[in-house]
């Protein structure tokens, strides 16, 4: 194997191409990404970047190396498997030996292309001009990403109404915990609106809710992605219902191609996650250059989200039913250390403003059976 390509310009795409090199690859390794830009972290997009308190240039990452051919603008179009090429948006004929498929997603549009979004740096900076000068928003989707987007809002002095066709984050965190979450929102004069019949967008200006019409400055939606697999539909690679590419437990899709990202899909469900896109680009190199050889991919349950004063951290499986235990401090104030138990004897542990090392967090939790994490009495509260 001489050359590889990697497609996509997100985290998972950076950590595959690096980790090539780190695994001994000496060939060419060529990464090719639509964006104009060098890879770039999203964390601080819904956050820093939209309030305009950081740069877009603070969230750029390092550069790829200099033994790492990084092309930007490069927009993949079409995969021939068996002539091993990528074909670009210009026509050029890209040629590899193995393939690193890591194109993630984009955001899921209500409009047909017209909504304001949080995904790209792009969507970032504009968006925050946007902020700039208005007085109230809506926000469509009570996801981790709505949730925070409602939270820069509301700091920027904006009247702010989350609205989705259930309570916000039910979905992903349970009852439970997602009851904190939103009794913090609304401390912090964020409105929240459950719209169960549905909802429409009738304009940038405007949401109708049932029978009533709400209406604000600027309306952004963070209603979920969708997987960049349409370059692939082609290409006789398997995809699932929802569009993603499926690969097995080790990150491999077909001989000589491997995939890691948001645009995976195992098991029938994506898992569109910082940290899940990091662990799966290091575990799609290694398989691509190991073969039979290579470990399975280990999943790595490990999230985190800032919103209306919480710095919530979870390592485990999610959603999460039942009443947590209570390891250190107090939920009553909004500090706190838990652990969810399942059936099956693993742990889910969450850390709400609880400072705490993350591997100590995942010992807690992260899949680990109960009886091997550490007991409460070790766990200092403020470690």
């Amino acid at each position: 194997m001489r050359r590889i390509a990697v497609v996509g310009g997100s985290i998972a795409a950076l950590t595959a191409a690096q980790s090539l090199r780190a695994e001994g690859f000496l060939g060419q390794v060529t990464v090719l990404s639509d964006e104009p830009h060098q890879p770039y972290s999203r964390v601080p997009l819904s956050k820093g970047v939209l309030a305009g308190r950081e740069s877009a240039k603070s969230a750029l990452l390092p550069a790829p190396g200099e033994d790492i051919e990084f092309h930007a603008g490069a927009r993949a179009v079409r995969l021939d498997v068996r002539g091993r090429a990528v074909t670009l948006a210009d026509g050029t004929r890209v040629p590899y030996d193995g393939l690193v498929v890591a194109t993630g997603a984009r955001a899921r549009r209500l409009t047909g292309g017209d909504d304001l979004v949080v995904r790209t740096l792009d969507d970032a900076v504009a968006l925050g001009s946007r902020l700039a000068a208005a007085r109230s928003a809506i926000v469509l989707g009570g996801g981790f990403l709505g949730m925070e987007v409602a939270t820069t809002c509301r700091a920027l002095g904006m009247e702010v109404t989350v609205v989705d066709l259930v309570p916000p984050l039910l979905r992903l965190l349970g009852p439970w915990l997602a009851d904190l979450a939103v009794a913090a929102a609304r401390d912090h004069g964020i409105r929240v609106r459950v719209a169960p019949d549905g909802l429409t967008v009738v304009d940038g200006h405007r949401v109708r809710c049932g029978e009533s019409v709400l209406e604000a400055d600027v309306v952004v939606c963070a209603v979920g992605d969708v997987p960049n697999t349409d370059w692939l539909r082609d290409s006789g690679l398997p995809l699932d219902a929802g569009g993603g590419l499926v690969a097995d437990a080790c990150c491999r899709v077909a001989p000589g191609v491997v995939a890691a990202g948001d645009v995976v899909s195992r098991e029938g469900r994506r898992t569109p996650h910082w940290t899940n896109a990091v662990e799966q680009g290091r575990a799609a190199a290694a398989s691509l250059l190991r073969g039979v050889s290579a470990r399975p991919y280990r999943p790595d349950p490990y999230f985190w989200t800032e919103q209306s004063g919480l710095d919530i951290k979870i390592s485990g499986e999610l959603p999460l039913t039942g009443t947590p235990e209570v390891l250190a401090g107090s939920v009553a104030e909004r500090s706190a250390l838990l652990r969810w138990r399942h059936g099956d004897g693993t742990a889910t542990a969450v850390a709400v403003n609880h400072r705490l090392p993350v591997v100590k967090l995942k010992r807690l939790g992260g899949g680990v059976p109960a009886a091997e994490s550490a007991p409460p009495g070790s766990v200092a509260v403020g470690e």
